[in-house]
């Protein structure tokens, strides 16, 4: 029976976290966004959800658009 390499990619998001001093909750969020230098980030880990896209790859490890199913 054939074999066939196929791929398997959940979308996920990278989460980091930082303690920020500030005043208020609303200010801490905002530098936060806002890029601001004070503030270091920590990498937490990566949570996958549930949007999934199953596709098959040749030889030289590209996908077959034809096989593909689920979402991009």
């Amino acid at each position: 029976m054939p074999k066939f390499t196929i791929l398997c990619r959940v979308d996920a998001y990278a989460d980091y976290i930082a303690e920020v001093e500030a005043e208020v909750i609303e200010e801490a969020v905002d530098l936060a966004y806002d890029g601001d230098a004070s503030v270091k980030w920590e990498e937490r880990g990566v949570v996958e959800f549930d949007a999934r896209r199953v596709v098959a790859l040749d030889d030289n490890g590209e996908e077959i658009e034809e096989t593909a199913r689920g979402k991009g």
